[in-house]
């Protein structure tokens, strides 16, 4: 993977862990106003998270970097977004595949022990187009 750089998060957290990660998987946007995108299609999308918090696991970590992987690469690779459950009642484009990953992602960060949070998704879904999700301050723990 080629090193990517990302928009920056403001933050007064003591740790910040960003994963890169990389996904393939097929939609369209049912709409003919969608263009080309109202047609199946595929793309090679290329996502970085964000997590900050204060403290540490009892391992030494913020989050485990697996278990990142795990909750987006495993849902998403080698699937057709418009399949998944998230998806039924709105389109799969970059922006909502962003806040769902966002929102799966925070699922399980609000269980952790040392509460980090996740500040940001960039979901890259060609070389020259990408999304950035943030969440609002009242949506972290």
């Amino acid at each position: 993977m080629i090193q990517q750089f990302y928009p920056q998060v403001p933050h007064s957290y003591r740790y910040e862990l960003n994963k890169d990660m990389h996904l393939a998987a097929a939609h369209f946007i049912p709409d003919e106003r969608a263009g080309q995108c109202q047609e199946m299609h595929g793309h090679t999308y290329f996502i970085n998270l964000t997590i900050a918090g204060d403290s540490l696991d009892e391992l030494g970590f913020l989050v485990n970097f697996k278990r990142l992987k795990e909750i987006v690469h495993k849902r998403y690779d080698h699937t057709l977004l418009n399949d998944h459950a998230e998806y039924e009642a709105v389109a799969p484009t970059t922006e909502r595949v962003a806040e769902q990953i966002w929102k799966a992602v925070q699922q399980e960060l609000v269980t952790l022990p040392n509460k980090p949070n996740c500040l940001q998704v960039v979901v890259r879904e060609t070389p020259t187009s990408y999304v950035v999700y943030r969440p609002k301050a009242e949506e972290l723990q």
